[in-house]
């Protein structure tokens, strides 16, 4: 639309577009992508497949010969005033916020209300605390719980706080970031248009070299996800270790039953979602480093890791919402405390006699 603006022939542009929605859609998929992401660090092998496909099937529609390149070429119209340099991070940027705002964010907001309304629920039950796994001082179960879910909205305000350079396109930049080939406010006007498009805020990146060349703003967002899995991690532990029991563990508290959890332990539950979000945590966490090396990778006037990173971090992305989403759904509100047991224990811990230290002093105290 944006080439039409600056002189794309109207009908050659109307099959474009209607090519690319049919792309968007998925129709064209299964029988037309079969490349993978270990391919040139640039990307152009996908899209020269994405730009191939497109032309192909604009001719179809202009009811010309499949291959022929006529009317509509892969490089002359659904690549110009493109280049695999500029096209693919502009895409690398769309595909990760996208997955951020609409699935990410959504997912991690709905874990911390649930854990968040547990913190409520367990204002009341006065546990002993742990540090350094020994007993301590005692604590509300709904403190312990009210710091699980600050951690989340933490991380949800890190994710947030990522997504202003990920906001930032390529789209103009060309071949090395001067901007060959393309006519003076094209940058401008395909931010805008991919803005109106997804409703999301995209501007042109202030400088096309360093959109080119370095990544940071993925491996920005990348680390926001390592710390979200981090807190993930110790979270899922927490709860899976308060859990712990039935009758020879810690068993503060119960979790939903959700499968029987073994093939030869009659009766047997095992913590599966706690599990299965700390095995999620640190397949993130590979994927940051994965990320972090492919970031600094930026030889000279072009990143040669786009495929890796950008999708590592969709991978990331996804992995963390869907984790989220099963363990809010699966286990978060059905999370049960046991007060006679955190009461029991409690009662049995000498860490209350810390109370004394500012009436007897700690040498007595600890007789």
């Amino acid at each position: 639309e944006v080439n039409q603006d600056y002189g794309l022939d109207p009908k050659i542009a109307a099959s474009i577009s209607q090519a690319c929605d049919e792309v968007i859609d998925g129709s064209l998929y299964a029988d037309h992508f079969p490349l993978v992401i270990w391919q040139t660090g640039s990307g152009t092998q996908s899209n020269m497949n994405v730009n191939e496909v497109i032309s192909n099937r604009a001719i179809e529609i202009m009811g010309g010969v499949l291959g022929s390149k006529k009317p509509v070429h892969p490089n002359d119209h659904v690549n110009k005033s493109q280049s695999s340099n500029d096209t693919y991070p502009t895409a690398m940027h769309i595909a990760v916020a996208v997955e951020v705002t609409s699935n990410l964010l959504p997912s991690l907001q709905r874990l911390h209300d649930a854990i968040d309304a547990k913190a409520k629920e367990f204002q009341d039950i006065i546990k002993i605390g742990r540090t350094h796994t020994q007993d301590a001082t005692p604590l509300t179960l709904g403190q312990e719980f009210s710091g699980y879910a600050q951690q989340i909205a933490f991380g949800i305000e890190r994710v947030k706080a990522s997504l202003p350079h990920v906001y930032m396109l390529a789209a103009g930049g060309t071949a090395v970031g001067t901007g060959l080939n393309t006519r003076i406010g094209f940058a401008e006007k395909v931010a805008a248009r991919v803005s109106e498009l997804t409703g999301l805020p995209f501007v042109t990146a202030p400088n096309k070299f360093e959109a080119l060349a370095s990544h940071d703003a993925l491996v920005q967002m990348s680390g926001s996800l390592n710390t979200v899995a981090v807190s993930l991690m110790k979270i899922a532990n927490d709860i899976r270790f308060l859990a712990s029991g039935p009758r020879c563990g810690l068993g503060e508290l119960s979790l939903p039953e959700n499968e029987p959890g073994s093939s030869i332990m009659p009766g047997k539950v095992n913590p599966t979602q706690c599990e299965a979000i700390t095995m999620v945590a640190a397949q993130v966490m590979g994927n940051h480093v994965a990320v972090t090396i492919g970031g600094s990778n930026g030889h000279f006037e072009l990143n040669v890791f786009k495929p890796l990173i950008v999708s590592n971090v969709l991978r990331s992305i996804r992995l963390l919402a869907d984790s989220s989403n099963a363990f809010t759904k699966n286990s978060g509100f059905g999370i049960e405390a046991n007060r006679d047991r955190i009461n029991k224990l409690l009662h049995e811990s000498l860490m209350l006699v810390s109370t004394l230290n500012p009436h007897i002093g700690y040498d007595k105290a600890a007789k």
